[in-house]
C-alpha cells in the first residue's frame, strides 16, 4: 500500500517534489502549504477536521525541506509552477490552497498566478512582507532577530538554520527540544503543546523539515526577509485570512497589512488567540474555503470572532 505521508513526483526540471495526503481521499482538494521551518507532515494537524469535512488535503514539501529537492536562488514566484505540476499529476482541475504561518506567502502568490485553477485561497496566521511599516510590531524577540539576520546578513542565516537543524535531530528526545519549542510560542499557545498528539506531530515535522540539512530553511528565511517580487494589489480572486490577536510569532500587524492590501480580502481576527489557533478553528476555516464563491470577493471587511 502506498504511504500517503511520503509521496513524490518529478518536476519538469528534474527536481523531486515530496508531498503527503490527509483526510478524505475522495474529498474536495485543498493544497496545504506548511509553516517555517516545516514540511509536508504539517498536514497531520489538519487530518481530523479534513476527514470530517470531506476534504482531501495535499501537503507539499518546499524545496530543500522534507523530500523536495533543494532549488538554489528560488523566489516565491517559482512556487505556482510547481503547484500547477503537482495538481496536473493528481488530475486536479480546480482546487483550493491554504498557507499557514510561513506558508502564507505561498498561498498568496498562488492566488495571483493560479487564479484560473483556484476556487479559494486562505492565509492562516500568515507571514506578511517584513518591509512593511511596523510589520514586526508585537513579534517575539526571537523571531525579530531571525528575520533581521535574513534581511541584513547573507551568510549568518545558514549558521542559524544549522543550529536549528541540530535541535531538530534531537526531536526524538522531547525533553531536550520541547523547552525551546515552548519558549518560541506566546503563553496563549503553550497549552497546545501539552496535547500529546499535537506535540508529537510538531516534533516529527521539525525533524523531517531538516532531513536534507539546513539549506532549504536558510533560503526560505531570506525570501521572507526581502522583497516578495509581486504586488498584493494585483490579486483578483477570493482570499480569506484568519489571524489571532495574541500571536507573537506572526503578529496581527502582518495580518492587518495583508487584509488591507489584498483587494477584497475577507479577514477574521480572533481576540485573545495565538499562532496555533487554527488547530481548533480548522472546521470553520475549511467550511469557509469550501463554500467560497468562484468569483472575485466582495470588498474587504474585517471581522472579529470570539
Amino acid at each position: 500500500m502506498e504511504d500517503r505521508a511520503a509521496q513524490t513526483i518529478t518536476l519538469r526540471d528534474g527536481r523531486t517534489l515530496g508531498y503527503a495526503e490527509y483526510g478524505d481521499p475522495n474529498g474536495k482538494p485543498l493544497l496545504w502549504f506548511h509553516g517555517f521551518p516545516g514540511c509536508r507532515l504539517d498536514g497531520k494537524l489538519v487530518e481530523e477536521a479534513a476527514g470530517a469535512a470531506g476534504v482531501r488535503v495535499i501537503a507539499p514539501d518546499r524545496p530543500g525541506m522534507g523530500l523536495s529537492t533543494f532549488q538554489p536562488a528560488r523566489t516565491f514566484l517559482d512556487w505556482p509552477g510547481a503547484v500547477r505540476q503537482l495538481a496536473d499529476s493528481l488530475g486536479l482541475e480546480r482546487f483550493a490552497v491554504a498557507g499557514i504561518s510561513g506558508g502564507g506567502p505561498y498561498a498568496t502568490v498562488c492566488a495571483l498566478k493560479l487564479a484560473d485553477r483556484l476556487t479559494a485561497a486562505g492565509i492562516i496566521s500568515g507571514v506578511g512582507p517584513l518591509r512593511a511599516k511596523r510589520a514586526t510590531e508585537g513579534m517575539s524577540r526571537q523571531n525579530r532577530a531571525l528575520f533581521w539576520l535574513g534581511r541584513h546578513t547573507p551568510l549568518l542565516p545558514e549558521g542559524v538554520m544549522w543550529l536549528q537543524s541540530v535541535m531538530a535531530r534531537q526531536a526524538s528526545k522531547p525533553e531536550r527540544l520541547l523547552p525551546h519549542m515552548r519558549r518560541s510560542f506566546a503563553k496563549v499557545d503553550r497549552p497546545y503543546l501539552d496535547r500529546p498528539e499535537i506535540r508529537d506531530a510538531l516534533l516529527a515535522e521539525v525533524k523531517e523539515a531538516f532531513r536534507q540539512g539546513s539549506r532549504g530553511a536558510a533560503c526560505e528565511l531570506r525570501l521572507y526577509s526581502r522583497k516578495w517580487g509581486f504586488r498584493l494589489r494585483d490579486i483578483t480572486m477570493p482570499v480569506y485570512l484568519w489571524q489571532g490577536e495574541a500571536d507573537a510569532n506572526v503578529p496581527p500587524a502582518m495580518g492587518r497589512y495583508l487584509a488591507a492590501k489584498i483587494p477584497g480580502c475577507r479577514a477574521t481576527f480572533y481576540p485573545g488567540e495565538g499562532h496555533l489557533m487554527a488547530i481548533d478553528r480548522m472546521p470553520e476555516i475549511l467550511a469557509t474555503l469550501l463554500a467560497a464563491p468562484k468569483k472575485r470577493a466582495a470588498p474587504s471587511r474585517e471581522q472579529s470572532a470570539s
